[in-house]
């Protein structure tokens, strides 16, 4: 059992090599004194704490995580298999089938997580507790370690995977239709890779205690509320239990999603300011929430607040960042540059996802491209060159700036840090969690080699027996890209859940180095950005295994088998879809599989590997000042490293470029109605109450987030399926649909045309803007 800390331990005359010693094989920590200290600047960590390294030395997973672990607990059980197996079938292919209609849902991880619980307890209950096979079919209570085991079966895949859109746009945009051993292959190689990498990369982003991956967290505390887990951690503040706390806020937030769900939308995109003047353009850009900027700063939809991750969960610090890149770049810079027409810009509405040509309407890709679908440059020159809405255009600069800003801010900052942990063990960590986790078998690095070396083998298969216009060169260019992007991504997200995404990078390397091959494109993005992606996914979960004392090994097969097993099922349904559905990804099928993901997809496809970045970005061309970007983002953690040499314990140390460049990637379509109420809510609860009611904080801080997403998550699918699904949407049409606080919002400049926005100028009917030639 535990030991409470007295006074007398800080003095105690015992060597450190007595103390561990004591230390017998679990449920019993070691009790002495270790002063915090990090190999970098690390702004999660108070310098000035002293803590017992028998628990973290950060508050915020000493809150969640317990510091004790049982070896002897079920964890490799017949019961985690089955149920984990069932959900790795269910999940990924009810998300393949949504994913290509309109309205869609996506059923998440955390739904499979409240509800393997009561499934486990019911086998607990019903199942005899008889062998087959030398396998227990009941092997007692339902564990904490199996609900783990089971929910991260169920994480690996249950969103579509990125690879499967290749396949749709071969198939509807260029006619390709290749066999399953294909498809197969593409899948499995780009999932797998990515975990292959993580693997290789856990002893540098799971190990250390200061990769703490702050979203673990909120998961950690929801299993161990389910499971009545008490620690340390949690403290010893009175008032309602956790497992209450949880139920409240989850049936609060289950039944509050109906009004801005579906009864009272406008609490959703809450653009108040606009419907004092729905048709004043100027207030609309700047105040609006569906294409503009968002300044009128409030929502009651949690669903949007969490768009781009819980608040609760990121440190205060790392929101600080994105708050004031956002505010900086998209409420400062962005209007400046869009008042003063940079760009053509007042000829597009302000924050669209949308691309234009110089009418002003969206730009029509098929009237460039030959019947071969690659670039007819007489066409081209005809038609129009592409313009991108402001925001959109920002947040290509920031993409580019946030690539070098992440290497150069590794290189500062990180260097001592990664050069420690490529030499140090687990049992060496000054960490409990890693110290606990060094007594199980470790995974053989040889193993993940092997995966990577088989998928590897796949990966060339399909991109040499096929037609995918990308030669093995590329593809060994983009795992180098990944790779070499996995650590440094990786050590930024684990501190400030915030990741730096290589999807614009390898546009742009690709579109350079093989101009004119969409196809490749697709493969090269896939094979860079994804894997890395799929890397930092695999990592965080072993980081989830980590807190939660799954055994390494059973980690490894469960995720392996898991990945398999989605990535199959989702090219199954998929070529199901294809087969049996009439008018498939049709803009106008009767049932709703227009395939909007697709469409986005096989379009960017064309953008960047038909019409190429040389004509955007290159010298002379509209876009170029944006590549300026990659300069000042390489500079500028130069600048604040040299300036907190000078002034080591001012705000500085707090400041973190690639976060600031990176963190508002999501726009468009995200907007200032996800950025500043999250921003907002972080600083209330993560600045505020966790500084003036700690104790508060530390019990109820992240089952609060976790009961907030639980209910908004199981009450979508339930808005979806009773309300939305039936009908085609129809329910209510001219009832509920049709009301005032469900128009309002649409019925503004901010809405526009058909949800397009409203640009500040127009030209006459038939006069193109822009430049005269391209």
């Amino acid at each position: 059992m535990s030991v409470p800390y007295t006074g007398e331990d800080e003095h105690s005359a015992s060597s450190i090599p007595e103390k561990l010693a004591a230390d017998p094989e679990k449920n019993v920590e070691v009790h002495h004194v270790v002063p915090l200290e990090s190999v970098f600047d690390d702004p999660n960590i108070d310098p000035e704490a002293v803590v017992l390294d028998d628990d973290s030395p950060y508050p915020e997973v000493r809150s969640a995580v317990a510091n004790t672990d049982d070896p002897d607990m079920p964890v490799n059980t017949l019961r985690a298999w089955v149920i984990g197996l069932i959900w790795s079938i269910i999940l990924p292919g009810m998300n393949q089938f949504f994913y290509f209609r309109y309205p869609s849902v996506t059923v998440t991880g955390i739904v499979a997580q409240l509800l393997s619980y009561p499934l486990g307890r019911i086998w607990a209950y019903a199942l005899p507790n008889v062998k087959i096979f030398g396998v227990s079919v009941n092997p007692g209570p339902f564990t904490v370690k199996e609900h783990v085991l089971v929910t991260i079966m169920a994480n690996v895949g249950y969103q579509s995977a990125y690879a499967t859109d290749i396949v749709a746009v071969q198939r509807v945009f260029y006619n390709q239709i290749y066999n399953f051993s294909y498809q197969w292959m593409v899948v499995m190689s780009t999932q797998l890779i990515g975990f292959s990498i993580g693997g290789i990369a856990r002893r540098f982003l799971v190990a250390p205690p200061s990769m703490i991956w702050p979203t673990n967290l909120v998961t950690c505390a929801l299993f161990n509320t389910l499971h009545s887990q008490h620690y340390a951690g949690i403290g010893n503040r009175g008032g309602v239990s956790r497992e209450w706390f949880f139920l409240y806020v989850f049936a609060g937030s289950f039944f509050w999603y109906f009004f801005p769900g579906y009864i009272f939308q406008a609490l959703s995109y809450f653009n108040w300011v606009c419907w004092i003047a729905p048709n004043n353009i100027v207030v609309n850009q700047l105040f609006g929430y569906w294409n503009g900027l968002g300044m009128s700063l409030i929502t009651f939809d949690w669903s949007q607040i969490t768009y781009i991750g819980s608040p609760l969960a990121s440190p205060w610090w790392a929101s600080a960042n994105v708050a004031a890149g956002f505010v900086f770049f998209f409420w400062v810079l962005s209007p400046v540059l869009y008042y003063t027409n940079t760009w053509y810009a007042k000829y597009m509405p302000m924050s669209t996802r949308t691309s234009y040509d110089n009418m002003g309407q969206q730009y029509d890709v098929k009237r460039i491209l030959t019947p071969e679908s690659t670039l007819d440059l007489r066409l081209y020159e005809q038609y129009s060159p592409l313009f991108l809405s402001m925001t959109f255009a920002m947040t290509y600069g920031l993409s580019f700036a946030s690539i070098t800003a992440t290497i150069v801010h590794t290189a500062l900052y990180f260097r001592k840090q990664i050069w420690v942990q490529s030499r140090r063990s687990l049992s060496e960590q000054p960490d409990v969690h890693a110290r606990l986790m060094s007594k199980y078998p470790q995974v053989p690095e040889w193993w993940y080699s092997i995966i990577f070396v088989i998928m590897f083998i796949f990966g060339v298969v399909s991109i040499e027996v096929w037609n995918t216009q990308m030669p093995v060169w590329a593809l060994v260019l983009a795992l180098i890209i990944a790779f070499v992007y996995t650590v440094p991504v990786g050590m930024i997200q684990a501190i400030t859940n915030q990741q730096v995404g290589l999807n614009v990078i390898t546009e742009l390397i690709i579109g350079y180095a093989l101009p004119g091959k969409p196809i490749a494109m697709m493969m090269f993005k896939t094979y860079g950005y994804i894997t890395m992606a799929q890397a930092l996914q695999f990592t965080s979960d072993f980081k989830l295994g980590h807190y939660m004392k799954i055994p390494p090994r059973v980690m490894f097969w469960a995720q392996v088998v898991a990945a398999v097993i989605a990535g199959t099922v989702q090219l199954g349904v998929q070529a199901w879809m294809f087969t049996n559905i009439e008018g498939m990804c049709d803009p106008h099928q009767k049932d709703g599989f227009i395939c909007p993901g697709t469409e986005v997809f096989g379009t960017a496809s064309i953008i960047w590997g038909v019409i190429g970045p040389q004509r955007q970005f290159s010298h002379g061309q509209i876009y170029y000042g944006l590549l300026f970007f990659f300069l000042a983002g390489a500079a500028a953690p130069a600048v604040v490293y040299a300036l907190s040499l000078r002034w080591p314990n001012s705000f500085l140390r707090y400041v973190n470029f690639p976060v600031i460049l990176n963190g508002t990637s999501y726009i468009p379509p995200a907007s200032a109605l996800n950025y500043v109420p999250w921003a907002i809510v972080g600083f209330v609860f993560n600045y505020v109450i966790r500084r003036r009611h700690f104790s508060w904080w530390t019990k109820y801080n992240y089952i609060l987030s976790a009961g907030l997403d639980s209910g908004v998550a199981v009450s979508i699918i339930v808005v979806y399926f009773a309300l939305q699904y039936p009908d085609n949407g129809a329910i209510g049409l001219n009832t509920i649909q049709a009301w005032w606080g469900n128009t309002v919002s649409v019925n503004t400049a901010d809405y526009g045309p058909r949800g397009g926005g409203t640009p500040l100028l127009t030209m006459p009917s038939g006069v193109p803007f822009g430049p005269k030639t391209w």
